[in-house]
């Protein structure tokens, strides 16, 4: 054989194997590859208002900031008297929302993940309604996941005849028949923003200017970088044990989007350029009413903090924990900042400024104490999936200090936003929220809600006054608590309450028939355990679920 046809063919072998080598690196990697391109910074020019106020700021229906958190969990904030790392992170900022109006006490996320939860509290109404059950997802990274090496004996489970029929990630999203809370409010006059994550649908018609909102900076997709993995500025956490966090930091982009545009690097760590554009939109509106949509991707992993935050926090030895504090410190200080702005352009008095988070804190994070006292995790329907800080302050008609018992869900927001601002509910549709201001105000008594309903696939839960009930899909089981006497789940009651299951049961069919059929197909069940986070060992006879995604 001559040299040349040997040299060639030993080229080929070594590119073929080193192919074969490489190609769970390129499968990894894919999708980043395949991102549009993000041009340098530009500024945003915000629509300005009125030079002077046609009507004085306290003679107009009230401004509404709404401020969601992103995988925030019940004790990442310390105004309950807890706090990341054992209390050593404080957050003052956010506390006082809680403190100088109203906390309520059983605030419910709409769903126990991202999208979900942010369709209900859009659009006032239980997602399964139409169709939004599971958060979209694009098949290359649900085949990651599942692909994941693990020693647990449960494992993630691919549909493969789902992923042959699953639409493109951008077409899962609202249906464009869905009324939004941006344009019930622009009805009214209110001129309406959106600021940073979307998680809705990228798809002509489901976009968030396509639903209502004048403006929109920020990013349809789920997660985003807040900086350029090797900027200086950036102090990074990984997590090796978490396929979700090895496919984040091979694709996510540093962008945004102003209005539909090309992507576009921001200036700055992701959490403070929002809340510098929080700032403009607030001074551009002054002398106008404005809804301000204002969804922070903090702490949502990637774990990446900015450095000045991280030092500042020397007190926190372990580094994952520290990165994610700092996550949070800088998460309260915008919060902190929007509402001294508020201040600064009087408009205090007359603003509804409320906050929450999309879910619960995330277990495969690793950390074990950020939902603290409750069981579970971000994607399932124990309270720490669910149960979240749910604060509304409004100087002019909250007295500080207010906290309501009983449970409340994301889906009010719709309806105390509008009712508000004056607007009368649609007759059109079903509202599941109801006005929460007759309950702060004490010109209404008992549970603004008696019975609430969550569903993932054949995963179903009823809260109907203090008890609960799940019906779990895999391991296929119910699971009964009292929540009186139980508030953390410790005691499965199921066994010893036969009837009050089969009437939650019977609830829970009625509100199946209510429902409609998820408009895409979930492509993978994950198992997660209760009782410990990702990235740690299994123990015998745990309890789990199975999540559909």
């Amino acid at each position: 054989m001559k040299t040349w046809l040997k040299i060639l063919l030993g080229t080929v072998a070594l590119l073929l194997v080193g192919g074969y080598l490489a190609k769970d690196y390129v499968l990894l990697h894919l999708a980043g590859w395949l991102s549009p391109h993000v041009y340098p910074n530009r500024p945003v020019a915000w629509q300005k208002g009125p030079d002077t106020p046609r009507v004085p700021a306290d003679k107009r229906p009230p401004n509404i900031v709404l401020i969601v958190a992103d995988d925030l969990g019940y004790n990442d904030i310390s105004f309950n008297g807890g706090g990341v790392a054992g209390g050593l992170l404080k957050t003052p900022h956010i506390d006082a929302l809680g403190r100088d109006g109203v906390s309520f006490a059983d605030g419910y996320a709409g769903n126990a993940t991202c999208a979900p939860s942010r369709a209900a509290l859009m659009t006032g109404r239980y997602p399964t309604r139409f169709g939004f059950e599971f958060t979209p997802t694009d098949t290359r990274f649900a085949r990651t996941i599942a692909g994941f090496p693990t020693s647990w004996e449960h494992r993630t489970i691919f549909d493969e005849e789902a992923a042959r029929n699953d639409p493109p990630a951008d077409d899962k999203g609202m249906p464009r028949s869905e009324l939004t809370i941006a344009q019930l409010m622009r009805g009214k006059g209110y001129h309406t923003l959106h600021l940073g994550k979307w998680h809705l649908g990228g798809a002509k018609g489901m976009r968030p200017e396509d639903k209502g909102f004048d403006e929109s900076l920020g990013f349809i997709i789920g997660a985003q970088m807040f900086l350029p993995e090797t900027d200086p500025n950036a102090a990074n956490s990984k997590q090796d044990f978490d396929p979700i966090d090895k496919y984040i930091w091979a694709n996510l982009p540093f962008s945004v989007q102003y209005n539909g545009s090309a992507p576009f690097r921001p200036s700055r760590y992701m959490t403070d350029y929002l809340t510098d554009q929080a700032i403009d939109t607030i001074r551009a509106n002054r002398n106008r009413p404005f809804f301000l949509y204002l969804a922070y991707n903090a702490p949502h992993t990637p774990l990446q903090a900015l450095k000045a935050d991280y030092d500042a926090l020397p007190q926190i030895a372990d580094h994952r924990t520290r990165v994610y504090a700092a996550m949070i410190r800088a998460l309260d200080r915008g919060v902190g900042r929007v509402t001294a702005e508020l201040k600064a352009q009087g408009l205090d008095k007359n603003t509804l400024v409320i906050f929450t988070s999309d879910n619960g804190g995330a277990h495969y994070i690793g950390l074990p104490d950020i939902n603290r006292p409750y069981r579970g995790w971000k994607a399932t329907f124990f309270e720490g999936g669910m149960k979240v800080p749910f604060f509304m302050r409004w100087p002019a008609q909250i007295r500080a200090g207010t906290r309501i018992a009983g449970p409340v869900s994301h889906f009010d927001i719709f309806a105390t936003a509008g009712k508000a601002a004056g607007i009368a509910m649609p007759a059109d549709r079903a509202i599941d929220g109801v006005d929460l201001m007759p309950f702060v105000e004490g010109k209404a008594t008992g549970a603004p809600h008696q019975t609430l309903f969550w569903r993932d696939g054949a995963y179903r839960v009823v809260r109907e006054g203090d008890w609960k009930l799940q019906m779990l899909d895999l391991p296929h089981k119910a699971l009964l608590f009292d929540m009186r006497a139980d508030p953390t789940e410790q005691h499965d009651v199921a066994a010893q309450q036969p009837a009050v299951v089969a009437r939650l049961q019977a609830l829970l069919a009625k509100h199946d028939k209510e429902s409609v059929k998820p408009a895409w197909p979930s492509l993978i069940r994950s198992p997660i355990a209760i009782d410990r986070p990702l990235g740690t060992r299994p123990k015998p006879g745990e309890t789990y679920i199975y999540w559909a995604n």
